[in-house]
């Protein structure tokens, strides 16, 4: 990594951290959906960067959520996950092109960058909700707030990327 996306880097992990603890740890809509848009730091983490380096940021990344949210460690957990299958979800989405580290992000096809977001996504947020409530009877309620705060995040996260992809 190159000194100027070692800074873009911290400067989107604390820029993620802040938004989310002062703004979106606030909705709670319908008392289901809860965006994460922190997560987008671990999607657009370098391709070739250190995966070591990763888990380990993903640990910060969760456990500083956890700390302002008085989470108890489920973040931490489910950002952990995340990092650790990132290179499979690459593969699953990008195929040859991630084998070869051709693919940006930003230049990607809409349908395979639909799809990574969309299964780190509700990968994240299945384990955190599952972490969260940790009751087999309240199976449905996980489910629940898996699916409707996946969708939000989903939407979310791409109006991100679009936005912030845009170099003309």
């Amino acid at each position: 990594m190159q000194n100027s996306d070692l800074l873009v880097n911290i400067g989107r992990f604390f820029l993620l951290i802040v938004v989310q603890i002062l703004l979106f740890n606030h909705i709670n809509f319908l008392g289901y959906v809860n965006p994460y848009p922190y997560l987008l730091f671990i999607l657009v983490f370098p391709f070739t960067g250190n995966k070591g380096l990763l888990i380990f940021l993903g640990f910060l990344l969760g456990l500083s959520v956890d700390i302002f949210s008085d989470s108890g460690g489920v973040h931490a957990a489910a950002c952990v996950f995340i990092a650790y299958v990132r290179p499979l979800l690459l593969k699953f989405s990008f195929g040859v092109s991630y084998e070869f580290n051709t693919i940006k992000l930003s230049k990607a096809d809409f349908g395979a960058r639909i799809t990574y977001i969309s299964a780190a996504v509700v990968l994240h947020h299945l384990i955190l909700f599952s972490l969260e409530i940790f009751n087999i009877s309240h199976i449905v309620l996980v489910l629940k707030s898996t699916l409707f705060s996946s969708i939000f995040t989903i939407v979310l996260l791409l109006c991100i990327t679009l936005i912030f992809s845009r170099k003309n």
